[in-house]
């Protein structure tokens, strides 16, 4: 927090440092444009030559301020996105409110785990992490947080991750520098399309008169200046026409090449920068040193292709502007040498472009990860074992409050699955979604919530919240045996950590019990790990069949002064006290 709290009072101070100068430079380039302009009004007065020099260098002027103009509005956003960042991440911690975009559009209702375990949407695990501000960025993260990796990456994301929890500076940098891009999925998904379609050649003819027509059209004009022949005019004038004829044959194509690219060329260049980043930064771990390898290309860096293409992109742009357009490719087909130039560049390069920009995503997942270590020091990055060992201590939900959340230690090992019993508010839910979302975290190779962890990484397989689905005409009852199904089909390929809150609800208690009986024992018999949280206190005897595979855990509730007393700690054995009756006796329902 004070490390947040010292960042904004330094980015503060240079945010009106820095607007202090822009206004200042704005004021200086209008007084420049009056005093060229006075100059040459004098110069028309009264014909003296050194008006004529003192409007130039007024012009000089124009042009330096507007260089230090556009500089200094970089870094007018540059350090208000930087101010904006450490307030957000001092609301966050303050718990005041998520200033995060959630990944709402993620959301799939047909994931093993995604659903149930909130993992998108409002107060979600995604918007508590995402730290990300492009589209390729926010995907990649949520890519990552519905796939299970192997062992050997979940290593290296954690090198990865622990050496940039420490460089919270280049972080913060990274992410001011992706914020100011204002990328969007429509940008993201232009400049794939282009980069994807089909890079068919230019006809020889064409490629020939680009470069016969303008040396024609030149060869004319000096000539005209050589002897003054007014014919050569009139050729001039053929040879401009013809040009923009041969343009207008090729009008289609560069149409096609840059269509849906408005303000593609300033996306690229953010892009170019943030490669910058990765290229210029000195880095340790191998996972990021390899990443920062796949930046150099042909024996330049990424960086410099991505900025010859947005100036490339920008130099297209002319083709809108009805004046240039027609004054620049009368005279040289200029757009024609620049859809050469792009095509030429799309033929080098498109392979690498989608690579480039996928490590971009790459960078703001791992850095994304990597501030959740740093905001919090108490976390741990599990132990990884191959051996079916699954064990936390003082276990709890990253997203809860620390200040009042409850840790638990829990082991599946001897024994691999748990019976949870509990009464309702007592904690089962949110014990059972503690340990999905740790051995999500863990999986991807971030930290996790526990002051120790020792984990065989499983795919999580989740039924714990499914809903009506009205779309699909189907019940809750229906929807929770597809899951079920879905369950047992993935456990038939591998072995995996399941979690089951209260199953079969949709049907009479005689049958739900059997059931769900029956569900733990298939699930045992296919080597699942995990829990299933129940009321029904017949499941637990399945243990006594079971005893080197099933244990009973349970969560107690007290009557302390009239009222219901929860301490929200895990306990072996099966839970005895009954809350229901008390509290519907309290709240005068019976």
């Amino acid at each position: 927090m004070d490390f947040y709290q010292n960042k904004v009072t330094q980015f503060t101070i240079a945010f009106h440092k820095i607007n202090k100068k822009y206004n200042s430079i704005s004021i200086l380039r209008l007084l420049s444009v009056f005093v060229c302009l006075f100059f040459l009004f004098y110069y028309l007065k009264t014909n003296a030559v050194w008006y004529v020099l003192l409007a130039f260098l007024s012009f000089v002027a124009f042009v330096l301020l507007m260089r230090i103009h556009s500089r200094l509005s970089f870094q007018k956003q540059l350090t208000t996105a930087l101010l904006k960042i450490n307030e957000n991440e001092i609301r966050f911690l303050k718990r005041e409110k998520l200033p995060f975009e959630n990944g709402v559009e993620f959301i799939d209702f047909h994931h093993p785990y995604a659903y149930d375990l909130d993992i998108f949407g409002e107060h979600s695990l995604f918007q508590n992490l995402n730290r990300t501000a492009t589209y390729i960025g926010k995907k990649t993260l949520a890519q990552q947080l519905l796939q299970l990796n192997p062992n050997e990456i979940i290593l290296e994301n954690q090198e990865a991750i622990n050496e940039l929890k420490t460089k919270i500076e280049w972080r913060q940098e990274f992410l001011a520098l992706a914020t100011i891009s204002n990328d969007t999925k429509n940008a993201y998904e232009s400049l794939f399309h282009w980069n994807s379609s089909k890079n068919n050649s230019l006809p020889k003819v064409l490629v020939a008169l680009s470069i016969i027509m303008p040396t024609l059209f030149f060869g004319l004009l000096i000539s005209y200046f050589i002897t003054s022949k007014m014919i050569l005019l009139s050729y001039l004038t053929y040879v401009f026409i013809a040009n923009l004829a041969i343009l207008g044959k090729s009008f289609k194509r560069i149409q096609s090449e840059i269509a849906k690219a408005d303000n593609i060329d300033k996306i690229i260049k953010q892009y170019g920068l943030l490669v910058q980043e990765i290229e210029n930064e000195t880095f340790q771990s191998k996972k990021l040193i390899d990443l920062q390898k796949q930046f150099t290309f042909r024996n330049a860096k990424a960086s410099q292709h991505l900025k010859q293409l947005s100036e490339l992109f920008s130099r297209m742009d002319t083709i809108s502007n009805v004046v240039t357009a027609i004054i620049f490719n009368g005279s040289f087909l200029f757009n024609l040498h620049v859809l050469k130039a792009l095509l030429k560049w799309k033929s080098d390069y498109s392979e690498e472009l989608q690579k480039w920009i996928e490590i971009i995503g790459e960078f703001e997942t791992l850095n994304s990860l990597a501030n959740l270590a740093y905001n919090n020091p108490d976390f741990v990055f599990p132990e990884i074992n191959s051996e079916y060992k699954i064990g936390f201590s003082n276990l709890s939900h990253p997203l809860l409050n620390p200040a009042t959340r409850v840790g638990n230690d829990t082991h599946f090992y001897p024994e691999s699955f748990m019976i949870l019993t509990g009464s309702n508010m007592s904690g089962k839910s949110t014990f059972l979604r503690s340990l999905g979302i740790n051995m999500v975290l863990g999986g991807i190779g971030s930290v996790v919530c526990a002051s120790e962890a020792n984990i065989h990484p499983l795919p999580v397989l989740v039924s714990m919240r499914l809903s009506d689905s009205l779309s699909d005409s189907e019940s809750y009852f229906f929807a929770e045996i597809k899951r079920l199904k879905q369950i047992m089909d993935a456990l038939e390929e591998q072995p995996a950590f399941v979690l089951l809150d209260e199953i079969l609800r949709g049907t009479n208690s005689d049958d739900k019990r059997n059931g769900t009986i029956e569900v733990v024992k298939k699930i045992i018999a296919k080597k699942a790990i995990g829990a299933i949280a129940t009321h029904d206190i017949e499941v637990c005897l399945t243990t006594n069949e079971y005893p080197d595979i099933l244990t009973n855990q349970c969560f107690e509730v007290e009557i302390q002064n009239n009222d219901l007393h929860f301490d929200y700690k895990l306990r072996s054995g099966i839970c005895k006290n009954k809350s229901a009756t008390f509290l519907m006796q309290k709240m005068g329902v019976i």
